[in-house]
Protein backbone atom coordinates (compact mmCIF):
# COMPACT_ATOMS: atom_id res chain seq x y z
CA UNK A 1 0.00 0.00 0.00
CA UNK A 2 1.27 3.48 -0.90
CA UNK A 3 2.07 5.77 2.02
CA UNK A 4 -1.01 7.92 2.59
CA UNK A 5 -3.47 5.70 0.76
CA UNK A 6 -4.95 4.29 3.99
CA UNK A 7 -6.17 7.66 5.30
CA UNK A 8 -6.89 9.57 2.05
CA UNK A 9 -10.39 9.84 0.58
CA UNK A 10 -10.52 11.27 -2.97
CA UNK A 11 -13.30 13.20 -4.63
CA UNK A 12 -13.77 14.22 -8.30
CA UNK A 13 -10.66 14.28 -10.49
CA UNK A 14 -7.30 13.72 -8.77
CA UNK A 15 -4.04 12.33 -10.05
CA UNK A 16 -3.29 8.66 -9.23
CA UNK A 17 -0.14 9.51 -7.22
CA UNK A 18 -1.82 12.20 -5.08
CA UNK A 19 -2.47 11.42 -1.42
CA UNK A 20 -2.40 13.20 1.93
CA UNK A 21 1.27 12.54 2.61
CA UNK A 22 1.73 15.10 5.40
CA UNK A 23 -0.52 13.99 8.25
CA UNK A 24 -1.12 14.78 11.93
CA UNK A 25 2.60 14.55 12.78
CA UNK A 26 3.40 17.36 10.34
CA UNK A 27 0.63 19.34 12.04
CA UNK A 28 2.23 18.64 15.43
CA UNK A 29 5.69 19.57 14.18
CA UNK A 30 5.13 23.34 13.66
CA UNK A 31 2.76 23.36 16.63
CA UNK A 32 5.41 21.99 19.03
CA UNK A 33 8.25 24.13 17.65
CA UNK A 34 5.97 27.14 18.04
CA UNK A 35 5.44 26.31 21.70
CA UNK A 36 9.22 26.14 22.18
CA UNK A 37 9.77 29.58 20.64
CA UNK A 38 6.79 31.18 22.37
CA UNK A 39 7.75 29.94 25.83
CA UNK A 40 11.28 31.27 25.41
CA UNK A 41 10.05 34.67 24.23
CA UNK A 42 7.84 34.90 27.32
CA UNK A 43 10.80 34.27 29.62
CA UNK A 44 12.90 36.77 27.67
CA UNK A 45 10.37 39.54 28.30
CA UNK A 46 11.60 39.50 31.91
CA UNK A 47 15.29 38.68 31.41
CA UNK A 48 15.92 41.06 28.48
CA UNK A 49 13.25 43.76 28.69
CA UNK A 50 13.07 43.72 32.50
CA UNK A 51 9.29 43.33 32.67
CA UNK A 52 9.27 42.74 36.42
CA UNK A 53 5.59 41.77 36.45
CA UNK A 54 6.51 38.55 34.62
CA UNK A 55 9.20 37.48 37.08
CA UNK A 56 6.90 34.84 38.60
CA UNK A 57 6.44 33.03 35.29
CA UNK A 58 9.77 33.78 33.56
CA UNK A 59 11.70 30.89 35.11
CA UNK A 60 8.67 28.62 34.70
CA UNK A 61 8.45 29.35 30.96
CA UNK A 62 12.22 28.96 30.48
CA UNK A 63 12.21 25.47 32.01
CA UNK A 64 9.08 24.62 30.03
CA UNK A 65 10.79 25.72 26.82
CA UNK A 66 13.71 23.43 27.64
CA UNK A 67 11.29 20.54 28.24
CA UNK A 68 9.57 21.20 24.91
CA UNK A 69 12.84 21.37 23.00
CA UNK A 70 13.54 17.61 22.58
CA UNK A 71 9.95 17.05 21.47
CA UNK A 72 10.34 19.46 18.54
CA UNK A 73 12.05 16.69 16.56
CA UNK A 74 9.78 13.86 17.72
CA UNK A 75 6.96 14.40 15.17
CA UNK A 76 9.46 14.34 12.32
CA UNK A 77 11.05 11.16 13.65
CA UNK A 78 7.65 9.48 13.90
CA UNK A 79 6.69 10.61 10.40
CA UNK A 80 9.88 9.44 8.68
CA UNK A 81 9.71 6.10 6.91
CA UNK A 82 13.41 5.65 7.77
CA UNK A 83 13.72 7.39 11.18
CA UNK A 84 17.30 6.20 11.63
CA UNK A 85 18.26 8.73 8.96
CA UNK A 86 16.92 11.62 11.06
CA UNK A 87 20.25 11.99 12.84
CA UNK A 88 21.77 13.10 9.53
CA UNK A 89 20.12 16.50 10.02
CA UNK A 90 22.16 16.98 13.20
CA UNK A 91 25.38 15.36 12.00
CA UNK A 92 25.63 17.02 8.57
CA UNK A 93 23.98 20.44 8.85
CA UNK A 94 24.12 22.81 5.90
CA UNK A 95 22.12 25.68 4.39
CA UNK A 96 21.25 24.15 1.02
CA UNK A 97 17.70 23.40 2.24
CA UNK A 98 15.43 24.67 4.99
CA UNK A 99 15.16 21.27 6.69
CA UNK A 100 18.97 20.78 6.61
CA UNK A 101 19.46 24.19 8.24
CA UNK A 102 17.30 22.92 11.09
CA UNK A 103 20.32 21.07 12.48
CA UNK A 104 22.27 24.30 12.94
CA UNK A 105 19.35 26.31 14.31
CA UNK A 106 18.18 23.56 16.65
CA UNK A 107 21.68 22.93 18.05
CA UNK A 108 22.34 26.63 18.53
CA UNK A 109 19.03 27.21 20.27
CA UNK A 110 19.52 24.16 22.50
CA UNK A 111 22.94 25.38 23.63
CA UNK A 112 21.57 28.86 24.37
CA UNK A 113 18.68 27.56 26.50
CA UNK A 114 20.88 25.05 28.33
CA UNK A 115 23.49 27.72 29.07
CA UNK A 116 20.87 30.18 30.27
CA UNK A 117 19.36 27.57 32.58
CA UNK A 118 22.80 26.76 33.98
CA UNK A 119 23.43 30.40 34.91
CA UNK A 120 19.94 30.73 36.40
CA UNK A 121 20.26 27.60 38.54
CA UNK A 122 24.02 27.57 39.26
CA UNK A 123 23.50 28.77 42.83
CA UNK A 124 20.92 26.02 43.38
CA UNK A 125 23.31 23.39 42.01
CA UNK A 126 26.07 24.56 44.36
CA UNK A 127 23.75 24.59 47.40
CA UNK A 128 22.46 21.09 46.66
CA UNK A 129 25.95 19.71 46.00
CA UNK A 130 27.28 21.13 49.28
CA UNK A 131 24.22 19.90 51.18
CA UNK A 132 24.66 16.30 50.01
CA UNK A 133 28.45 16.52 50.49
CA UNK A 134 27.92 17.40 54.16
CA UNK A 135 26.07 14.11 54.73
CA UNK A 136 28.65 11.62 55.98
CA UNK A 137 26.72 8.40 55.49
CA UNK A 138 24.79 8.88 52.27
CA UNK A 139 22.23 6.47 50.90
CA UNK A 140 22.36 5.37 47.27
CA UNK A 141 19.84 8.04 46.25
CA UNK A 142 21.72 10.76 48.14
CA UNK A 143 25.01 9.60 46.64
CA UNK A 144 23.57 9.77 43.10
CA UNK A 145 22.09 13.21 43.84
CA UNK A 146 25.49 14.40 45.09
CA UNK A 147 27.17 13.18 41.92
CA UNK A 148 24.49 14.78 39.74
CA UNK A 149 24.57 18.23 41.36
CA UNK A 150 28.36 18.18 41.65
CA UNK A 151 28.58 17.51 37.92
CA UNK A 152 26.04 20.26 37.16
CA UNK A 153 28.13 22.86 39.01
CA UNK A 154 30.92 22.31 36.44
CA UNK A 155 33.36 23.11 39.22
CA UNK A 156 32.06 26.68 39.71
CA UNK A 157 31.28 26.92 43.44
CA UNK A 158 31.58 30.70 43.81
CA UNK A 159 28.19 32.06 44.93
CA UNK A 160 29.34 35.47 46.08
CA UNK A 161 27.32 38.57 45.26
CA UNK A 162 29.67 39.54 42.44
CA UNK A 163 29.50 36.04 40.93
CA UNK A 164 25.69 36.00 41.01
CA UNK A 165 25.58 39.43 39.37
CA UNK A 166 27.84 38.08 36.62
CA UNK A 167 25.39 35.18 36.22
CA UNK A 168 22.52 37.65 35.81
CA UNK A 169 24.41 39.55 33.10
CA UNK A 170 25.14 36.29 31.29
CA UNK A 171 21.46 35.33 31.47
CA UNK A 172 20.42 38.66 29.94
CA UNK A 173 22.94 38.34 27.09
CA UNK A 174 21.96 34.75 26.34
CA UNK A 175 18.24 35.62 26.40
CA UNK A 176 18.87 38.52 24.00
CA UNK A 177 20.71 36.20 21.61
CA UNK A 178 18.06 33.52 21.99
CA UNK A 179 15.11 35.65 20.86
CA UNK A 180 16.08 35.86 17.16
CA UNK A 181 17.25 32.24 17.18
CA UNK A 182 13.92 31.11 18.70
CA UNK A 183 12.00 33.12 16.10
CA UNK A 184 14.14 31.67 13.32
CA UNK A 185 13.63 28.16 14.74
CA UNK A 186 9.91 28.45 14.10
CA UNK A 187 10.01 30.95 11.25
CA UNK A 188 11.82 28.48 9.04
CA UNK A 189 8.91 26.05 9.52
CA UNK A 190 6.70 28.68 7.91
CA UNK A 191 9.43 29.23 5.32
CA UNK A 192 9.21 25.56 4.33
CA UNK A 193 5.51 25.91 3.54
CA UNK A 194 5.75 29.40 2.05
CA UNK A 195 8.47 28.35 -0.40
CA UNK A 196 6.45 25.50 -1.94
CA UNK A 197 5.57 27.12 -5.26
CA UNK A 198 3.47 24.16 -6.41
CA UNK A 199 0.90 24.76 -3.66
CA UNK A 200 -1.31 27.83 -3.99
CA UNK A 201 -2.38 27.86 -0.33
CA UNK A 202 1.15 27.77 1.07
CA UNK A 203 2.95 30.07 -1.37
CA UNK A 204 2.96 33.43 0.40
CA UNK A 205 5.81 35.53 1.86
CA UNK A 206 3.68 36.18 4.95
CA UNK A 207 3.75 32.53 5.99
CA UNK A 208 6.96 32.71 8.13
CA UNK A 209 5.78 35.88 9.89
CA UNK A 210 2.34 34.40 10.56
CA UNK A 211 3.95 31.28 12.00
CA UNK A 212 6.22 33.32 14.29
CA UNK A 213 3.40 35.47 15.70
CA UNK A 214 1.11 32.50 16.27
CA UNK A 215 4.05 30.63 17.85
CA UNK A 216 4.51 33.35 20.47
CA UNK A 217 0.75 33.30 21.13
CA UNK A 218 0.67 29.52 21.59
CA UNK A 219 3.80 29.47 23.79
CA UNK A 220 2.45 32.15 26.13
CA UNK A 221 -0.96 30.45 26.27
CA UNK A 222 0.55 27.06 27.11
CA UNK A 223 2.83 28.49 29.81
CA UNK A 224 -0.11 30.40 31.29
CA UNK A 225 -2.33 27.31 31.32
CA UNK A 226 0.42 25.06 32.74
CA UNK A 227 1.29 27.71 35.34
CA UNK A 228 -2.33 27.91 36.49
CA UNK A 229 -2.63 24.12 36.78
CA UNK A 230 0.67 23.89 38.66
CA UNK A 231 -0.27 26.66 41.07
CA UNK A 232 -3.64 25.04 41.75
CA UNK A 233 -1.83 21.82 42.64
CA UNK A 234 0.55 23.77 44.90
CA UNK A 235 -2.40 25.37 46.70
CA UNK A 236 -3.94 21.95 47.37
CA UNK A 237 -0.65 20.61 48.70
CA UNK A 238 -0.09 23.72 50.83
CA UNK A 239 -3.56 23.39 52.39
CA UNK A 240 -2.87 19.75 53.31
CA UNK A 241 0.71 20.13 54.58
CA UNK A 242 0.61 23.58 56.19
CA UNK A 243 0.38 22.13 59.68
CA UNK A 244 3.26 19.73 59.03
CA UNK A 245 5.49 22.31 57.31
CA UNK A 246 4.88 25.81 58.78
CA UNK A 247 7.39 27.41 56.39
CA UNK A 248 5.30 26.58 53.35
CA UNK A 249 3.44 29.53 51.78
CA UNK A 250 -0.23 29.67 52.62
CA UNK A 251 -2.90 28.99 49.96
CA UNK A 252 -3.91 32.66 50.19
CA UNK A 253 -0.35 33.80 49.38
CA UNK A 254 -0.16 31.41 46.45
CA UNK A 255 -3.54 32.58 45.19
CA UNK A 256 -2.47 36.23 45.33
CA UNK A 257 0.75 35.50 43.43
CA UNK A 258 -1.10 33.40 40.88
CA UNK A 259 -3.71 36.09 40.20
CA UNK A 260 -1.04 38.77 39.73
CA UNK A 261 1.02 36.70 37.30
CA UNK A 262 -2.04 35.56 35.33
CA UNK A 263 -3.30 39.13 34.94
CA UNK A 264 0.02 40.49 33.69
CA UNK A 265 0.73 37.55 31.36
CA UNK A 266 -2.74 37.84 29.83
CA UNK A 267 -2.01 41.42 28.77
CA UNK A 268 1.02 40.36 26.74
CA UNK A 269 -0.93 37.43 25.33
CA UNK A 270 -3.54 39.88 24.03
CA UNK A 271 -0.87 42.01 22.34
CA UNK A 272 0.56 39.09 20.40
CA UNK A 273 -2.94 37.79 19.60
CA UNK A 274 -3.76 41.10 17.89
CA UNK A 275 -0.62 40.82 15.75
CA UNK A 276 -1.29 37.17 14.82
CA UNK A 277 -4.97 37.71 13.95
CA UNK A 278 -4.16 40.82 11.90
CA UNK A 279 -1.56 39.01 9.80
CA UNK A 280 -3.81 36.00 9.19
CA UNK A 281 -6.72 38.18 8.08
CA UNK A 282 -4.39 40.30 5.93
CA UNK A 283 -3.18 37.16 4.16
CA UNK A 284 -6.77 35.99 3.59
CA UNK A 285 -7.85 39.38 2.22
CA UNK A 286 -4.77 39.58 -0.02
CA UNK A 287 -5.55 36.20 -1.57
CA UNK A 288 -9.11 37.24 -2.33
CA UNK A 289 -8.02 40.57 -3.78
CA UNK A 290 -5.34 39.18 -6.11
CA UNK A 291 -7.61 36.27 -7.17
CA UNK A 292 -4.98 34.18 -8.93
CA UNK A 293 -6.00 31.38 -11.27
CA UNK A 294 -6.06 28.92 -8.33
CA UNK A 295 -8.39 31.20 -6.33
CA UNK A 296 -11.55 29.41 -7.48
CA UNK A 297 -10.58 26.10 -5.89
CA UNK A 298 -8.99 27.86 -2.89
CA UNK A 299 -12.24 29.74 -2.31
CA UNK A 300 -14.12 26.44 -2.44
CA UNK A 301 -11.78 24.97 0.20
CA UNK A 302 -11.68 28.03 2.48
CA UNK A 303 -15.29 29.20 2.36
CA UNK A 304 -17.11 25.89 1.87
CA UNK A 305 -15.31 22.64 2.64
CA UNK A 306 -13.17 23.94 5.53
CA UNK A 307 -15.56 26.69 6.66
CA UNK A 308 -16.17 25.03 10.06
CA UNK A 309 -12.47 24.41 10.69
CA UNK A 310 -11.35 27.90 9.66
CA UNK A 311 -14.08 30.37 10.59
CA UNK A 312 -15.90 28.57 13.39
CA UNK A 313 -13.16 26.68 15.27
CA UNK A 314 -9.97 28.60 14.38
CA UNK A 315 -11.23 32.19 14.23
CA UNK A 316 -14.40 31.90 16.29
CA UNK A 317 -13.51 29.56 19.16
CA UNK A 318 -9.74 30.01 18.98
CA UNK A 319 -9.44 33.77 18.45
CA UNK A 320 -12.59 35.86 18.89
CA UNK A 321 -14.01 34.07 21.94
CA UNK A 322 -10.77 34.03 24.04
CA UNK A 323 -10.03 37.60 22.93
CA UNK A 324 -13.35 38.71 24.40
CA UNK A 325 -12.79 36.60 27.53
CA UNK A 326 -9.45 38.30 28.21
CA UNK A 327 -10.80 41.78 27.45
CA UNK A 328 -13.77 41.60 29.81
CA UNK A 329 -12.83 43.34 33.12
CA UNK A 330 -12.34 41.29 36.26
CA UNK A 331 -10.30 38.49 34.74
CA UNK A 332 -10.39 35.37 36.92
CA UNK A 333 -7.94 32.48 36.99
CA UNK A 334 -10.54 30.03 35.69
CA UNK A 335 -11.50 32.30 32.82
CA UNK A 336 -7.82 32.78 31.96
CA UNK A 337 -7.30 29.00 31.96
CA UNK A 338 -10.27 28.45 29.65
CA UNK A 339 -9.18 31.31 27.38
CA UNK A 340 -5.64 29.91 27.16
CA UNK A 341 -6.98 26.47 26.24
CA UNK A 342 -9.11 28.01 23.49
CA UNK A 343 -6.11 29.97 22.18
CA UNK A 344 -4.13 26.72 21.94
CA UNK A 345 -7.05 25.17 20.07
CA UNK A 346 -7.07 28.08 17.64
CA UNK A 347 -3.33 27.87 16.96
CA UNK A 348 -3.52 24.09 16.52
CA UNK A 349 -6.39 24.49 14.04
CA UNK A 350 -4.37 27.12 12.18
CA UNK A 351 -1.58 24.54 11.77
CA UNK A 352 -4.16 21.90 10.79
CA UNK A 353 -5.79 24.13 8.18
CA UNK A 354 -2.41 25.05 6.68
CA UNK A 355 -0.97 21.52 6.53
CA UNK A 356 -4.08 19.43 5.84
CA UNK A 357 -6.02 22.17 4.02
CA UNK A 358 -3.05 22.79 1.75
CA UNK A 359 -3.28 19.19 0.58
CA UNK A 360 -7.08 19.15 0.33
CA UNK A 361 -7.21 20.11 -3.33
CA UNK A 362 -5.63 18.29 -6.23
CA UNK A 363 -2.90 19.75 -8.43
CA UNK A 364 -5.38 19.34 -11.26
CA UNK A 365 -7.49 22.07 -9.56
CA UNK A 366 -10.51 19.85 -10.26
CA UNK A 367 -10.56 17.41 -7.34
CA UNK A 368 -10.36 17.20 -3.58
CA UNK A 369 -8.83 14.90 -0.95
CA UNK A 370 -9.88 14.36 2.65
CA UNK A 371 -7.70 13.19 5.53
CA UNK A 372 -9.30 10.55 7.76
CA UNK A 373 -7.03 10.37 10.82
CA UNK A 374 -6.57 6.83 12.21
CA UNK A 375 -8.07 6.68 15.70
CA UNK A 376 -7.26 3.19 16.92
CA UNK A 377 -3.82 1.93 15.84
CA UNK A 378 -3.90 -1.35 13.92
CA UNK A 379 -0.18 -1.27 13.20
CA UNK A 380 2.84 0.92 13.81
CA UNK A 381 2.08 3.08 10.77
CA UNK A 382 -1.46 3.92 11.93
CA UNK A 383 -0.09 4.56 15.44
CA UNK A 384 2.51 7.05 14.25
CA UNK A 385 0.22 8.84 11.81
CA UNK A 386 -2.90 8.74 13.99
CA UNK A 387 -4.42 10.03 17.20
CA UNK A 388 -2.22 8.03 19.57
CA UNK A 389 0.95 9.27 17.89
CA UNK A 390 -0.21 12.88 18.32
CA UNK A 391 -1.11 12.24 21.98
CA UNK A 392 2.35 10.77 22.56
CA UNK A 393 3.95 13.94 21.21
CA UNK A 394 1.67 16.08 23.38
CA UNK A 395 2.27 14.17 26.62
CA UNK A 396 6.07 13.79 26.48
CA UNK A 397 6.84 17.50 27.24
CA UNK A 398 4.87 17.40 30.48
CA UNK A 399 6.72 14.24 31.59
CA UNK A 400 10.04 15.91 30.79
CA UNK A 401 8.97 19.08 32.60
CA UNK A 402 8.12 17.04 35.72
CA UNK A 403 11.54 15.35 35.66
CA UNK A 404 13.47 18.56 34.97
CA UNK A 405 11.60 20.31 37.79
CA UNK A 406 13.12 17.77 40.19
CA UNK A 407 16.56 19.13 39.30
CA UNK A 408 15.65 22.73 38.46
CA UNK A 409 12.73 23.73 40.72
CA UNK A 410 10.78 26.43 38.92
CA UNK A 411 9.36 28.04 42.08
CA UNK A 412 12.61 28.26 44.08
CA UNK A 413 14.20 31.71 44.31
CA UNK A 414 17.64 30.99 42.89
CA UNK A 415 19.03 34.54 43.06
Amino acid sequence: MVHGEAWTVKEFFTYPNEYIYWTIQIVMYPFMTGLVAGAFVLSSLYHVFNVKELKGIARFSLVFSFALLPVAMLPLMLHLQQPQRGIEVMMTPHFTSAIAAFGIVFSTYGMIVASELWFVYRKHFVEEALKFRAIEERSLGEHLAHLLFSALTLGAYDVSHEALEADERAVKKLAACGIPVACFLHGYAGFIFGSVKANALWMTPLMPVIFICSAVVSGIALCLLAYIVTMEIRKLLAARKKAQYPNLPSPEELKSAETHVVTMTSKYLLIFMVAAITLELLDLIFRGYTAMKSWDILRNVIYHRDFINIFVIQYGCGNVLPFIMFLVPGLTVRRAALGSALVLLGVFMMRWNVVIGGQAFSSSLSGFMHYVMPIWPDDMESYKEGLFGALTVGIVPFVLFYLINKVMPVFKDTH
